[in-house]
């Protein structure tokens, strides 16, 4: 099964809207908020998300 780069994007943009102090710019704790804050069961689709938000946090801090 593929996973639609634009539901990651839109998962990730929204939880970044609702949660935006559940994430960090660690992968790690990020992987576990998504994992807390959604009903995403597949890993592979968890880390897609979680590294998304990753990325956008790393962008803020260093804007």
């Amino acid at each position: 099964m593929a996973i639609k780069p634009a539901y990651v994007k839109k998962t990730g943009n929204l939880l970044l809207e609702r949660y935006p102090e559940a994430f960090t710019t660690d992968f790690e704790q990020n992987k576990d908020s998504v994992t807390k804050l959604t009903n995403v069961e597949s890993k592979g689709v968890r880390n897609r998300i979680a590294g998304y938000v990753t990325r956008k946090k790393s962008g803020e801090a260093a804007a």
